[in-house]
Parts: structure tokens; C-alpha cells; sequence
């Protein structure tokens, strides 16, 4: 195989020309990058999964004998709301484990996103009795 040099000098490389590149406009001018809901709902069932596992003590959701989390997302504006329904492991005091995984899914899909959360709703389908509870066993 042969090495043929471009026809004409690339700019900035070594050999090219000193011709400076146009300069940019500013980022804001640029446009914007736009997230679809569908996207923003996946990032969401991930951090639900990861609340998940923080409630579990570090045990992945599956170990637990908990379902796949499933969300909906609505974006408008740079913004979005957020409906999750998932399982949680019982027993669970079921308002503040609801608060804190709200409040992790939050956090997470605006850091991810750079989007606002206007509105999470959590909704749990099921509770899934843990391990110690499935085998003790009625006298």
C-alpha cells in the first residue's frame, strides 16, 4: 500500500497553512440539545434502580425479589415530570423509603439531564416480604 499526500494542506496540522478557523458563535447562540421523554424516563428507572438498591443495603433490586422499576416522562421546556411504579421490599416504612427514592431520582435525572423536575410521582405496585420473613413457618 502507497501513501499519497492530501492535494492541498490541512489546515492547523503540521505543513498547513496559518489560516486561522472562523471563529464560533457563542454556545447559547448555537442551539440546544433536546432530550426526549423516552430517554429521560430510562435515566429515571436507572436511578430509581440505584434508590432501590441504597434501601436494600447495597443488595441489587433483583436479589431482592423486587421487579423492574417502569417509568413515564413528560418534557416540556427544559423541564420534565416524572410518574415511576415500582416494588419495595417489605417490611419498609413505605412513606419515607417513597421520599427518599423521590428525592434520589430527582437529584440524579437533573444532574444527568440539566433538565428541572418539576414532579415525581412514585407509586408502589407491590410489597415483597424479604428473605427472613418467606421461611418462618406457621405452627
Amino acid at each position: 500500500m502507497s501513501y499519497r499526500p492530501p492535494s492541498r494542506p490541512l489546515l492547523g496540522g503540521p505543513g498547513g497553512t496559518s489560516r486561522e478557523t472562523p471563529s464560533l458563535q457563542a454556545p447559547a447562540l448555537r442551539g440546544a440539545t433536546l432530550i426526549p421523554g423516552t430517554v429521560v424516563a430510562r435515566i429515571a428507572v436507572q436511578a430509581a434502580r440505584e434508590a432501590l438498591s441504597h434501601q436494600g443495603g447495597g443488595e441489587p433490586p433483583a436479589r431482592l425479589g423486587l421487579g423492574t422499576p417502569r417509568s413515564t416522562a413528560a418534557v416540556h421546556d427544559g423541564s420534565a415530570r416524572l410518574g415511576i411504579s415500582l416494588d419495595l421490599p417489605y417490611p419498609i416504612d413505605i412513606a419515607r423509603a417513597c421520599g427518599e427514592i423521590r428525592l434520589y431520582i430527582a437529584e440524579r435525572v437533573a444532574h444527568l439531564t440539566g433538565m428541572r423536575i418539576d414532579d415525581i410521582t412514585v407509586s408502589v405496585q407491590r410489597l415483597v416480604p424479604g428473605e427472613s420473613l418467606r421461611r418462618r413457618r406457621v405452627q
